[in-house]
């Protein structure tokens, strides 16, 4: 896909550019190891962001997300203290952060299927999972009914 410098790419997009880069992979280890790879490139969260209200509940390792709206979009920090989980958290800010408080709420993040990280994943990381997607959407809807 051609953008336009600046433009920045649709949720969709951003899902298949992901699948792609995983489909590299036919082993889970190395499929892990990616993750991990994803996750130490993640930029650290400012420690006065890692507080109460921003932790997410339902994760068993701790995860923080915190959201700025800025000229209609929504932004995204977030860390975790384990390193799975912080490649998963990675994947999510790059799939949702910049987008539309809309975008972000109707979004179908299919990529964490189509990668199969639904299917190795603990019970509880997947419950946390779900609970990231879930607070991630709710800030859409705050956002998007505050400016509405």
């Amino acid at each position: 896909m051609n953008h336009k410098r600046g433009e920045k790419m649709t949720i969709n997009e951003i899902q298949d550019q992901i699948i792609e880069e995983f489909s590299i992979f036919d082993d889970w280890m190395d499929k892990y190891a990616y993750l991990i790879e994803i996750g130490n490139g993640l930029d650290p969260i400012d420690e006065s962001k890692k507080k109460e209200q921003n932790l997410i509940k339902g994760c068993q390792s701790k995860v923080w997300i915190d959201a700025r709206f800025r000229d209609g979009k929504i932004f995204f920090d977030a860390d975790s203290d384990a390193i799975i989980v912080k490649g998963i958290v990675a994947l999510l800010l790059r799939t949702l952060s910049g987008q539309s408080p809309k975008d972000i709420m109707d979004s179908d993040l299919y990529f964490i299927e189509k990668i199969g990280l639904n299917n190795h994943l603990s019970p509880t990381r997947s419950n946390g999972l779900v609970a990231m997607v879930k607070q991630m959407k709710l800030y859409g809807l705050a956002f998007n009914a505050k400016n509405a």
